[in-house]
């Protein structure tokens, strides 16, 4: 009797917690989702390769309504051109954990898109040095932050 009324104070704490977890995840990618109206921008036709330098690693909120976002504001080595980069939701990726710094020079690759007034690039490969940042699929762009954990961990041994 004592087992099952514990049972009936833990099931209730322990459904709640669960969806609390889910629905705090869900908050922290909201907007960032694969079939998000912002991923669909995202074109792996398009991806370019670019030179740059970082001016500063900021925080985004690309669309309205969207989680926030680590962002860089690079210059482009050959044309002095200055761009924003989405590299990826705050949820998946912090600027800390990101390790990208003012002055650092990357090897960026990514496809420009136009949100609102602004052109943007969306990354989805960053080279700094020897080490590589990839944040989506050169295949199809898929986000590294949509895919389940084995397919995620399979993909970044891959980057090492």
């Amino acid at each position: 009797m004592k087992y099952i009324l514990n049972i009936g104070l833990i099931l209730p704490l322990v459904l709640v917690f669960s969806f609390t977890s889910i629905s705090f995840s869900n908050t922290k990618l909201k907007g960032w989702e694969i079939d998000s109206e912002y991923n669909q921008l995202y074109d792996p036709d398009a991806v370019e390769k670019l030179k740059v330098i970082v001016k500063d690693v900021i925080e985004v909120v690309p669309m309205p309504g969207m989680a926030q976002g680590v962002g860089l504001v690079v210059e482009d080595r050959d044309d002095g051109e200055l761009y924003t980069v989405h590299v990826s939701p705050a949820g998946y990726k912090s600027k800390r954990a990101l390790g990208i710094r003012k002055r650092d020079r990357l090897t960026l690759r990514g496809c420009f898109v136009e949100i609102g007034e602004e052109e943007v690039i969306m990354a989805s490969k960053i080279k700094v040095g020897k080490k590589t940042i990839k944040v989506r699929l050169t295949s199809d762009g898929k986000p590294f932050w949509t895919m389940p954990p084995d397919e995620l961990k399979r993909e970044l041994s891959l980057a090492e």
